[in-house]
């Protein structure tokens, strides 16, 4: 059973990584304020667009973007280390174990992200960090997504929206794709995590509520 501690080892660090509070330290940092307590209540890079301006929105992105590519490159790292003798379940070849690993580490990232260890289990809604994830999976699938969001984007100019419409239909591409198991697995397990994050924000796309791209408005607590 030495490969389960391993997996929860690897998932326990990717999940510390994602709980990293960009988006809150943003807040603080800049104006002093619990970004939890503007915008929509998040901690995700729309909110702090939303909250604290482009400059701000931009960095929180790319670093959650980061987080969520830097746990499956690190793991991929780590498990080609000649040194570290890997466990794994029998009937699974070493080569077949490490994509288990890297979806592993993937989904402990978008958990920390948005049940951050340091705010009380709260936090943003993983969509950019589940991008870095599926980036450094497999490149093509990530583009695909971000093509998706950019034109449901451009189109409604409702960023829960777009995240939603890209979570419904990534699976289909990346199954279409030919993805390996694991990942269309973890696909499938992100797309569905997303979209109840999302939650209250179909709520209040149906009420016809939901903050617009560059609407500015009061708290809107999540």
């Amino acid at each position: 059973m030495a490969w389960l501690v391993w997996l929860s080892g690897i998932f326990g660090v990717a999940y510390m990584i994602g709980s990293f509070p960009t988006g809150y330290l943003a807040g603080r940092l800049l104006k002093g304020i619990d970004i939890r307590e503007h915008g929509s209540g998040s901690t995700g890079a729309t909110n702090v667009l939303r909250v604290l301006g482009k400059g701000p929105g931009a960095a929180v992105l790319i670093i959650d973007i980061l987080k969520g590519a830097s746990v499956v490159i690190l793991t991929r790292w780590f498990s080609s280390l000649p040194s570290i003798g890997i466990p794994h379940p029998d009937a699974i070849s070493t080569a077949s174990w490490l994509p288990w690993l890297a979806v592993a580490a993937g989904f402990g990232v978008l958990l920390g992200h948005s049940r951050s260890i340091w705010l009380g289990f709260s936090g943003g809604k993983s969509v950019a960090s589940g991008l870095g994830v599926l980036a450094a999976l497999h490149w093509p699938t990530a583009a695909i997504a971000l093509s998706i969001f950019a034109i449901a984007l451009a189109t409604s100019r409702i960023v829960s929206l777009s995240s939603l419409v890209t979570a419904v239909t990534i699976p289909i591409a990346t199954i279409a794709l030919s993805r390996p198991l694991p990942m269309v697995l973890f696909v499938l397990a992100a797309a569905s995590y997303i979209v109840v994050a999302h939650r209250t924000n179909i709520q209040r796309i149906v009420d016809g509520t939901e903050f617009k791209l560059g609407q500015k408005g009061k708290a809107a607590r999540e």
